[in-house]
């Protein structure tokens, strides 16, 4: 028997990573034409994001909201789950999110605003780039298929990201609580594609350290005295 210090992160993997990608293929051809409208509902947060206010901020927490439960659901339960029994975990952790942003968008407090800070401008970047940039990094840097594309409410690594971004402009009291699940999905992919050595397994951790980072530097300067915050008017 082995010394299990001779094992590899690639011995405990449950599918080979040919079929983790093409999973998305599969995913992509049963969901379309989600797709559309899936960016068109990216777009329509950066819509609601530049008007700000406290109704439009609970409509983004919502549209948060809707982005992990078709993640949780529609990938993680009925397709990942077929070649990895932790899917389940990670469906029940994406519903956890769903709830939490759904009960944001349910009270009077779902403030987002405009970058007003370094923090800020993070946030837009870091939810621009799940939109927009984090999809093609498969398919133009790493050769992966079209049909395989990740994309930001349909697929779990850009809304994780894309979530995180958001939450950097969202003047909400106990955020730590809404970032805890998109960090610890970061972690989870990062390992995972990690042991498919795949190229780009550090994007969703670099983007979660990034994340962390700068709401815990926004967050002390909200400590300082005079430098408290109030929610956007409606």
């Amino acid at each position: 028997m082995s010394e299990w210090w001779t094992y590899r992160l690639s011995n405990f993997l449950l599918f080979a990573p040919r079929t983790y990608f093409r999973l998305f293929e599969l995913y992509n051809a049963a969901i379309w034409p989600a797709q559309i409208l899936a960016f068109a509902l990216g777009t329509g947060l950066l819509v609601l994001l530049r008007r700000g206010g406290v109704a439009r901020g609970r409509a983004i927490a919502g549209l948060l909201a809707a982005a992990w439960l078709w993640s949780g659901v529609g990938f993680h339960a009925l397709r990942y789950a077929t070649i990895n029994w932790g899917a389940v975990y990670f469906a029940w952790l994406f519903g956890f999110e769903a709830a939490a942003l759904l009960g944001l968008a349910l009270s009077r407090r779902a403030a987002f605003e405009k970058p007003a800070d370094g923090a800020g401008r993070i946030g837009l970047g870091l939810f621009l780039f799940a939109l927009v940039v984090e999809p093609l990094i498969g398919p133009v840097l790493l050769g992966r298929r079209w049909r395989g594309i990740e994309l930001f409410a349909v697929a779990p690594d850009p809304t994780a990201v894309g979530t995180l971004g958001l939450l950097l402009l969202a003047r909400v009291r106990r955020r730590w609580l809404l970032m805890a699940a998109p960090v610890l999905w970061a972690a989870l992919t990062g390992v995972s594609l990690l042991a498919m050595e795949a190229r780009d397994w550090w994007v969703a951790p670099a983007a979660a350290a990034m994340a962390l980072a700068a709401a815990g530097r926004q967050g002390s300067r909200r400590r300082v005295p005079g430098a408290a915050w109030r929610p956007a008017a409606r």
